[in-house]
């Protein structure tokens, strides 16, 4: 079997540029070890994690909010056996869609788990023990990433769980504790919270969301506070033991000091992923690996062995879907005599809470860090007319200008649908727009999207509706 170009992996990055170099052309085959394609972003991350999202803010909605909308419902009442169903059935959608696209597009697909032999051959074994070679002029590391633990706790998928035990927990836990206050843990604890757990977070850091612009954190977590999140910042959980009743956890200062115990029914362990790269035969062919075990790249994502290539969270930068995505298409682009790339400047993250997060570009940490000028224009959803009307006030709208050019150099959301509002600050800076240019965009009326342009309006200090 020979190909110009064989992909080891199917998440968003593997089967996205599958599917582009296919369709320029390339004889393309993936090699997938689980049964079911779409990696971990599909199977057991962001797709299962957003129905529950979904899900859960329905009951939530339904168990408090209705009543303020004149709907009387009574105290409804959970299934939570229903709920992980209608999960799995988002999975199978997903994962079968992909199936379908892979089959559309005529690219071969071998399910067994991948190693690279030598450049330009990949060894397949099957879950039989069977093996077979497939050879091409390329290869595609795109492997993605698992979960990181911490020394002394060990995940046993019941009582101390990844985030692949959290989608799938029997019961809700009475007192669910987060280890680690990023993205993963704090949108799998809203889950469960909306569901009636008790949730804990317990961060080494003295700010939850690292990365994101602290005074869009700040004001994420008094939010979540004021939802019943309780929070223990600049701490470290140095022993987590399961017990027939639980989890007894030994918390200290980050910095050092008297160690207090925590007990919970389930605890959530999210402290960051790694990238998925032993096993692959990388030292073997010679494949350069830095100190994270990251396949170090160029900026084509070439790696030092003539051939193969690298992407997604195997590699530098944020681990994230749509980033492997872009990735997956500029590469299959640039092996076709295109010249794909891909803006690392606008790449846009959320946070699948609610209120929702959402960011890109530069945080005001980042541009003083540089020296950068920069103006703030902001506004609040509570003076949002969809927004008062929606009862969906928390949180505001902030975009950094150039204090020169006025050029937008950042955004940062929190509020209803952030996620989507995000992308009309993307598409603006890769257009490299102004704030006024945003500002004298007609809006529509009554929309949440206004609080964009009144934000842009916000830089020059000639808000209209505050």
């Amino acid at each position: 079997m020979s190909y110009d170009l064989v992909i080891i992996g199917t998440g968003p990055g593997g089967y996205v540029c599958a599917i582009r170099a296919a369709q320029l052309g390339l004889k393309t085959a993936v090699v997938e070890k689980r049964k079911a394609h779409g990696g971990t972003c599909l199977n057991v991350g962001c797709i299962p994690s957003k129905a529950l999202l979904h899900a859960s803010h329905l009951y939530e909605e339904a168990a408090h909010h209705f009543d303020a909308f004149g709907i009387e419902v009574g105290t409804p009442k959970l299934d939570l056996k229903k709920m992980l169903a209608f999960k799995d059935q988002a999975i199978e959608g997903n994962t079968k869609g992909v199936e379908f696209l892979l089959k559309k597009n005529k690219i071969d697909a071998h399910h067994g788990t991948g190693r690279i032999v030598a450049p330009g051959k990949v060894e397949v074994t099957t879950e039989d023990g069977s093996t077979s070679t497939l050879e091409t002029k390329n290869i595609v590391v795109a492997t993605g990433s698992e979960v990181v633990s911490l020394p002394g706790i060990e995940i046993d998928e019941k009582k101390i769980v990844s985030s692949t035990g959290a989608l799938d927990l029997e019961q809700v836990p009475g007192h669910l504790v987060l280890i680690g206050g990023g993205v993963i843990g704090l949108e799998l604890g809203s889950v469960w919270r909306r569901l009636g757990a008790k949730v804990t977070v317990i961060e080494y850091l003295d700010r939850i969301l690292a990365g994101i612009d602290l005074d869009t954190a700040k004001q994420f977590q008094r939010i979540l506070g004021k939802q019943g999140m309780e929070f223990k910042l600049s701490s470290k959980v140095t022993k987590a033991v399961a017990t027939d009743a639980g989890v007894t956890l030994t918390v200290e200062p980050a910095k050092g000091g008297e160690a207090q115990t925590v007990e919970a029914d389930v605890v959530l362990v999210a402290v960051g992923r790694r990238p998925y790269t032993d096993g692959l035969g990388l030292d073997e062919v010679g494949v350069a690996r830095d100190e994270k075990g990251r396949v170090v790249t160029d900026a084509h994502y070439a790696t030092n062995v003539p051939g193969i290539w690298a992407i997604g969270d195997v590699i530098v930068g944020p681990m994230l879907a749509h980033k492997a995505e872009d990735e997956g298409v500029a590469l299959a682009e640039q092996l076709a005599g295109k010249g794909g790339h891909v803006n690392y400047g606008v790449i846009p993250n959320v946070v699948y809470t609610y209120p929702e997060v959402a960011a890109v570009g530069a945080t005001e940490e980042d541009l003083k860090a540089a020296g950068v000028a920069y103006n703030v224009g902001k506004f609040p959803f509570t003076a949002n007319g969809r927004a008062k009307a929606n009862l969906m006030t928390d949180g505001f709208v902030k975009i950094l200008a150039d204090a020169k050019t006025d050029r937008v150099l950042g955004a940062h959301i929190v509020g209803p649908e952030a996620g989507n509002l995000i992308h009309e600050i993307a598409v603006a800076m890769e257009f490299g727009a102004s704030s006024e240019d945003v500002a004298r965009t007609c809006h529509a009326h009554p929309t949440l999207a206004e609080a964009v342009k009144e934000a842009a309006l916000a830089v020059e200090k000639r808000a209209l509706h505050m």
